[in-house]
């Protein structure tokens, strides 16, 4: 009887903990399984269609709208917060670069929102094809009233079809070379006594080499003849240009607000410039915070928009950016100031704006000479497939 009964305990025990157990895994589990805070991002049009930007472009393009909303864990969007939103260009890759190689691995925008509706939008460029990350970190305004929530997101921005059919056909011109001097070379040539090679064959290698030579010069040389133009056009533009839109007033007194932009004059393709905008009464000092900022980023040459953004300052006044100006040429940066809906203080719409003058950079010689490697490297290829028909042809004559 009490083998029995021992017998009755452990089966009750190990019933228990099985269910013990089952609980536990099932908690575990929805733990896993249940939502958290986040932050959504969606892009219009969709990143799919998006393609890099292109300098030489016939018309203006125009920015992809990224639009960022924070949730709580029930999936309601989150409310009071401020979003910083950092943007980093795709890492570097010589071996196969774009067209902007100083662009990458660089940040491309930081910029600190308050965001009531947990919501921030922003228009951007996005410049070169590739990977980009955004680093999104949301903070609440008021401490304690929901979890911080930080989050990398991935944009994936296809190359634009057009490069690829482009260098298509410049391989195929230069394949075309090579197997025309290959063939060349592959012929029955005699050579007369003294000479290393047959005379046709020599002027072929001297031919090539000359063409090298010359190849490479234009591709140092063009950048650099780039990157003066640009700076004698940006002298041009400012010494002839008397268009009142394009001004620099960076500090207006109206209607009893003081709005200034305050940021440097001049940028470096590649780095970041610290712009901010500060909002004040012209006559107590105090910061005013409960109205609209229309910013946008102008190129003076063409007139394209890399970025725009319209927020709200903070409790200081104040709203601050940093972008990357990646084309080398004069940008206008301009701000419109105008009253909330429902604020107190109405006002027609005040407008700031600052003129800068962006430094180009020429490529790296090492990512040219990777280049020209790759070109002649095609001719080479085109020369021995040439020679190997010629030299087939001839033996089976």
């Amino acid at each position: 009887m009490l083998k029995i009964k021992k017998l009755k305990v452990y089966l009750f025990l190990s019933t228990v903990a099985g269910l013990m157990s089952v609980g536990f895994e099932h908690s575990a589990v929805f733990s896993q399984s249940s939502p958290q805070a986040n932050v959504r991002l969606t892009t219009e049009p969709p990143i799919s269609q998006t393609i890099p930007f292109e300098a030489e472009a016939s018309t203006p393009q125009k920015p992809v709208k990224l639009t960022l909303q924070a949730v709580d864990a029930t999936g309601k969007p989150v409310e009071n917060a401020k979003i910083n939103l950092k943007i980093f260009t795709p890492p570097k890759n010589p071996w196969f670069t774009t067209d902007f190689p100083i662009v990458e691995g660089t940040k491309l925008l930081d910029v600190q929102a308050i965001a009531p509706q947990g919501q921030l939008q922003v228009q951007q460029i996005l410049p070169i094809r590739g990977n980009y990350q955004l680093q999104v970190n949301v903070t609440p305004i008021t401490p304690n009233a929901f979890t911080p929530i930080q989050q990398n997101l991935h944009l994936s921005v296809p190359e634009n079809p057009v490069k690829y059919r482009n260098f298509a056909i410049l391989a195929g011109i230069l394949l075309i070379v090579g197997l025309g001097g290959g063939w060349v070379i592959g012929g029955r040539q005699e050579t007369q006594p003294g000479e290393i090679a047959p005379q046709r064959v020599r002027l072929l290698l001297s031919s090539a080499t000359v063409v090298a030579i010359i190849a490479l010069l234009a591709i140092n040389l063009s950048s650099e003849m780039a990157q003066s133009q640009t700076s004698h056009g940006e002298h041009h533009h400012h010494t002839s240009a008397a268009e009142p839109e394009t001004d620099n007033y960076d500090i207006v007194k109206q209607q009893g607000l003081q709005v200034q932009l305050l940021g440097d004059a001049s940028a470096t393709v590649g780095e970041t410039d610290k712009l901010q905008v500060q909002v004040v009464d012209e006559k107590t000092q105090q910061p005013v915070s409960d109205v609209l900022l229309n910013i946008k980023t102008k190129s003076l040459e063409d007139g394209w928009v890399p970025f725009a953004y319209q927020g709200i300052p903070d409790a200081t006044g104040k709203l601050t950016w940093e972008q990357q100006f990646f084309d080398g040429a004069p940008h206008n940066v301009l701000v419109e100031v105008s009253p909330q809906p429902n604020a107190s203080r109405q006002f027609s719409p005040l407008r700031v704006q600052k003129n800068v003058d962006v430094e180009g950079v020429a490529p790296p010689v090492s990512i040219r000479l990777i280049v020209l490697a790759y070109l002649t490297g095609i001719i080479i290829i085109g020369l021995l497939v040439g020679l190997q028909l010629r030299r087939q042809l001839s033996l089976q004559h």
